[in-house]
């Protein structure tokens, strides 16, 4: 049996980089503030700077669009770059290198792109609308990206492992209100997650909640309170945004016939209007009530806690959903 350390979510992260640029000296890792004293905005590479020399993990101008197609080029040539965005808000400064060029070389001409971009995102920090947003949808509309977004500290080190060894461009997601808030078990050494595959967080036949990131703790949260009134509600942890696990979405839809989809980036076009399409077309006739979903609200991510709490979705929301959506 694989022993386990207990960690936070953000340790797991360093680990997985830890346990990676030992094993494979292809592996860098750069951005803004990465190396030095500073290691990263919020730590995640202070760790390694002192480990590692500063070929292997160096800190860059401020222009993501520079350093990102940096990064692609030394995919083409063999390398594995890992690099941080300060906050996933900035990608978008990055986003013509990303999906022009980076998503499309290995359809052009069979060219592997071996980077990952870990972007950490979503609110509940009080941080405003310039850092907090979820932009994952942006990326899962893009051929030729993998779109990654782990719940748990075992998911964060397997899954960041799996995308670093994975020789297509990964958007790796990390929910900064998990960094430090969020602990478990993780296995030590080399371990991974396959891509690609969901997980059930939590086994029921009443109800289903489809969700990812930092809204499966909320999830978690929402379905103990219903298991004190009977209602045993089921947690699908999507894992992976692309390539989604279409059949375990299907089963555990047909399972229990009521299906609540929650994530916190905007609703309109996000990631649940594709798994409630694909819940509609291909599980309809296991269904006992509409789909419901419970997103962040289609306006910029408020900076004052009162109404980021209004904006965001929560345990008592999904436990409200819930609970209209059982009584059905």
């Amino acid at each position: 049996m694989t022993s386990t350390q207990e960690l936070t979510y953000i340790a797991a992260i360093t680990d997985a980089l830890d346990v990676e640029m030992a094993r494979d000296p292809e592996v860098i890792i750069f951005g803004e503030d990465v190396a030095g004293p500073f290691g990263g905005a919020f730590k995640v590479t202070k760790p390694l700077t002192e480990k590692y020399p500063p070929e292997r993990i160096f800190n860059t101008p401020m222009c993501e669009n520079a350093f990102i197609s940096m990064g692609t080029g030394m995919a083409l040539m063999g390398m594995r770059p890992v690099i941080e965005m300060q906050f996933a808000d900035f990608i978008s400064s990055g986003f013509d290198s990303i999906v022009q060029f980076a998503a499309t070389n290995h359809y052009r001409w069979g060219a592997p792109v071996p980077w990952v971009i870990r972007a950490p995102c979503d609110g509940g920090l009080r941080s405003g609308p310039f850092h907090s947003q979820n932009p994952e949808a942006w990326f899962t509309h893009s051929p030729g990206l993998k779109v990654v977004a782990p719940a748990t500290p075992a998911d964060a080190k397997g899954l960041l492992i799996a995308s670093i060894r994975d020789n297509n461009p990964v958007i790796y997601m990390e929910s900064k209100i998990l960094y430090r808030s969020e602990r478990g078990p993780v296995p030590e050494g080399e371990y991974s997650v396959p891509i690609g595959t969901a997980h059930t967080a939590r086994e029921g036949a009443d109800l289903s909640i489809i969700t990812y990131g930092a809204q499966v703790r909320e999830a978690q949260e929402a379905a103990e309170r219903l298991e004190e009134e009977g209602t045993e509600a089921e947690i699908l942890d999507l894992r992976t945004l692309k390539p989604l696990d279409t059949e375990a979405i299907l089963e555990t839809s047909r399972k229990t016939g009521k299906v609540l989809i929650v994530h916190s980036a905007t609703g309109n076009t996000g990631v649940g209007a594709e798994v409630a399409a694909l819940i509609a077309q291909e599980a309809f006739q296991w269904l006992d009530a509409p789909i419901q979903r419970l997103t962040g609200l289609d306006v910029p991510v408020p900076f004052s806690p009162t109404l980021e709490d209004a904006y965001r979705p929560s345990a008592q929301k999904i436990y409200a959903l819930a609970q209209e959506l059982a009584a059905f």
